[in-house]
């Protein structure tokens, strides 16, 4: 039975062997077997290469023991066997100093650089490496028209590829500069805030969403391409304690992404909080911190900033003071100094440096001071007589961590904006850039194209760059010639015939145009055929022509045309001969009229 069964699903399935006992494998015995095969062969290799560095070894004592024995023999006879003229002094002199030079022998009157030149040289290279003034990227220069405002946020994605701008005309721009070419022209412009004043724009650490932090009290993620992402939350504005709303209820003053979790940012506002938030949620906020005074009470946080690591939130605040909280511990400061700014002044900018020692903090009191935050009582350093008139203006370490550069502000017809760079161990002004006739308001130095962005305040977005030591970026886009316009042509599209296509894909056929008026004329909605007059009650909002009841009556001869069309004067004259032969109403008023009294005067007052 089982042999007939097997030969039935054999003819059925198309292949043969039930019923038959499955073959078992010993891994482990697998596993033994090709360790020891290995260990055979990396053993047999191992012999071969000590056998061949053995006989090389032997070659070469043997050939030493011939050369030493050579060169005593050469020595004893070595005039007797110099054949031809005698060799110049000056060569001579040459080989004895240099033995190793290869190749033609060089002319007397040759004084090229020689080794000792070659050192300098190399000398001189490695002190400019040590001077960071020479590492500034300012030798050429790119202008992009943003608009006519000022440019009040930069961004630059972590590879450089994109240029986001925003301004107080409430528009941001996208730059791509791989697409761009010499006419320098954004790829897409939109307004994400409506009527709200762009502050800060930041790309993530992965560079496929961007922060917008904007006048309003929600902030927003876009994607590369400015479609919207996230919005977050507003806030009850009528609850006292700003921890227990869902988000901020006044405008935002700045805002920037965590530097190693890329779905959390921060944001900071005029209602007096710092709030994290998570990409992945919306709907309310993550943490919040908020900022105190000295008596405990609210202060507006104008600025903020994580550490490098991401440890660190840090604010600097209205009343002149810098915050600074654990990320994970919200609720006392891990570091605070009370004097930082003077008060009333809004702290415009808070950076750390890329090691982490050093915070950067740019005033509205015309200062840039720094900090080690290991004792925050006093500033490492101040610069001075830096004005700045705006709210963002900003400032940023080079990539070598031995700059700081910030801009500073001019009023209209009163100078150049300047881009200014401090030493960051010394602090002394070390090199200046006349960027335009208007503030430097925004700079970005960006660490792996070496080029320097800088917003200013007549709506330009400058980028420096140098050709050798900067890379891609701007130098993409300024070696590409202007496209040309393409001018309109009218292109005539034939008409293809294919009469074996699918219903789905085959094209209308032709008619000719009287069938087609034909039935545009009988289509109500393209003849504009007027509508028929209302019979019965009436619908739609129309009254019926007319009916049984006195509305209808009315509204049929309300608006009947009664005016007369016949010339007003033959009416008037009309009636002058009845008037003359019959005067009833005009002439016998003034037969009793007194012509000077200029009175009427009763009829039966008169006497005869």
């Amino acid at each position: 039975m089982n042999m007939s069964g097997d030969g039935d699903m054999a003819s059925v399935m198309g292949f043969s062997g039930f019923g038959k006992k499955a073959r078992t494998f010993d891994l482990d015995a697998i596993f033994e077997q090709t360790r020891r095969t290995a260990i055979e062969r990396s053993q047999h290799i191992l012999g071969k290469v000590f056998a061949s560095l053995l006989d090389r070894s032997d070659f070469s004592c043997r050939k030493q023991e011939s050369d030493n024995s050579s060169d005593s023999s050469s020595d004893s006879d070595s005039d007797s066997e110099l054949i031809g003229p005698s060799v110049p002094p000056q060569l001579t002199a040459q080989e004895d100093d240099d033995d190793e030079l290869v190749g033609p022998p060089l002319p007397p009157g040759y004084t090229g650089s020689t080794a000792e030149d070659d050192d300098e040289e190399e000398d001189v290279q490695d002190e400019d490496d040590d001077n960071p003034v020479k590492k500034i990227p300012d030798t050429h220069e790119i202008t992009l028209q943003h608009g006519t405002k000022t440019v009040s946020a930069l961004g630059l994605d972590p590879s450089g590829a994109r240029l986001v701008t925003g301004g107080y005309d409430y528009d941001v721009r996208f730059w791509d500069f791989a697409g761009m070419d010499q006419a320098l022209q954004a790829f897409r412009s939109l307004q994400p805030c409506e009527c709200h004043q762009i502050k800060s724009l930041q790309y993530s650490i992965t560079g496929d969403v961007i922060l917008v932090v904007s006048g309003n009290a929600q902030a927003k993620v876009l994607d590369r391409d400015g479609f919207n992402v996230m919005e977050c939350v507003k806030g009850d504005q009528y609850i006292v304690d700003m921890a227990n709303t869902k988000g901020h209820t006044a405008m935002l003053n700045g805002g920037c992404w965590h530097p190693k979790i890329k779905e959390e940012f921060m944001t900071c506002s005029n209602d007096g909080t710092v709030r994290t938030w998570d990409l992945n949620s919306e709907k309310k906020h993550k943490s919040v911190f908020k900022p105190r005074s000295l008596q405990g009470k609210k202060v507006t946080p104008t600025c903020c900033t994580y550490s490098r690591d991401g440890k660190l939130i840090a604010a600097g605040c209205q009343d002149g003071t810098i915050q600074i909280w654990d990320r994970n511990l919200s609720v006392h400061t891990k570091f605070h100094c009370r004097q930082a700014h003077a008060p009333g002044s809004d702290t415009s900018c808070l950076t750390f440096s890329y090691d982490g020692m050093t915070l950067a903090s740019r005033g509205g009191d015309d200062t840039l001071k720094t900090w080690d935050i290991r004792s925050f009582k006093k500033p490492l350093n101040v610069a001075t007589q830096l004005t700045t008139y705006f709210p963002m203006t900003d400032c940023c370490f080079s990539p070598d961590d031995k700059l700081l550069v910030t801009g500073t502000s001019v009023k209209k017809d009163e100078g150049n904006g300047k881009l200014v760079f401090f030493d960051r161990a010394s602090f002394q002004r070390v090199y200046e850039i006349e960027v335009t006739n208007a503030s430097v308001v925004r700079c970005l130095w960006h660490p792996k194209l070496n080029q320097i962005m800088v917003g200013t305040g007549n709506g330009l977005a400058k980028v420096y760059y140098d050709p050798v030591r900067s890379h891609r970026g701007a130098k993409l886009c300024v070696v590409k010639s202007k496209r040309k316009e393409k001018q309109a042509e009218t292109l005539t599209q034939d008409y293809i015939i294919t009469p074996h296509a699918l219903p789905m894909f085959r094209e209308a056929r032709q008619r000719s145009t009287r069938k087609q008026l034909e039935k545009d004329r009988l289509d109500p909605k393209k003849s504009h055929k007027p509508e028929p007059p209302v019979s019965g009650p009436g619908r739609g909002g129309r009254v019926a022509a007319h009916g049984g009841t006195l509305s209808s009556f009315i509204v049929k001869n309300i608006a009947l045309d009664k005016t007369d069309d016949s010339n007003p004067r033959e009416a008037i004259l009309r009636h002058a001969k009845d008037a003359s032969e019959n005067p009833y109403w005009v002439a016998p008023a003034y037969k009793h009229f007194d012509w000077k009294a200029e009175t009427l005067v009763e009829p039966h007052l008169i006497h005869v």
